[in-house]
């Protein structure tokens, strides 16, 4: 598939089949991470694999949705504040751009592989990192819910006109 099919494949998932994540798919997908371009090639990210049954419920905690709970594994992606490039002119800090870039590249692994996974930045940072013990420095950006689709995928949404979104100067 080449990679416009690939973005038109990817779509949230909110249905996760029992079928474990293999341990070969889950290293391929974080390497593509681990190559993602950041800001000055800074890498100000952490990805932590929550697969236990205790970690799974501090992080559902954090996020209360029932379908949530049926995805047999999550990455939970950080960035370090520490170690975020920010922009000379204004101070501009690059974390959430970096940790998305390469959350956008899990994504894209996932569905390239017959995963699926779903964008969550609406849960609760600050019980986040006390409920998962993180340190000051890693600040909680996406959760990113992995798993086999169970049925069919749901593709929701329609897209913008590229007249309505792009423009020349």
């Amino acid at each position: 598939m080449n990679f416009l099919e690939l973005v038109k494949h990817r779509a949230s998932v909110r249905s996760f089949s029992e079928r474990a994540v293999e341990a070969k798919t889950l290293e391929y997908i974080l390497e593509c991470a681990r190559l993602a371009p950041s800001a000055v090639n800074y890498q100000p990210w952490r990805f932590f694999v929550v697969s236990s049954a205790e970690a799974k419920k501090a992080l559902q905690r954090c996020y209360n949705r029932e379908w949530f709970t049926s995805a047999p594994l999550y990455i939970l992606a950080c960035g370090d504040s520490g170690k975020s490039w920010k922009r000379g002119s204004d101070g501009k800090d690059h974390l959430d751009i970096d940790v998305a870039i390469a959350v956008e590249h899990i994504c894209l692994a996932a569905a390239e592989q017959g995963l699926g996974t779903c964008w969550v930045c609406n849960f609760d940072a600050a019980l986040c990192s006390q409920e998962l013990r993180l340190p000051e420095n890693l600040i909680p950006v996406a959760i990113i819910p992995l798993g086999y689709p169970a049925g069919e995928v749901e593709r929701r949404g329609s897209r913008k006109d590229i007249e309505e979104i792009v423009a020349e100067l």
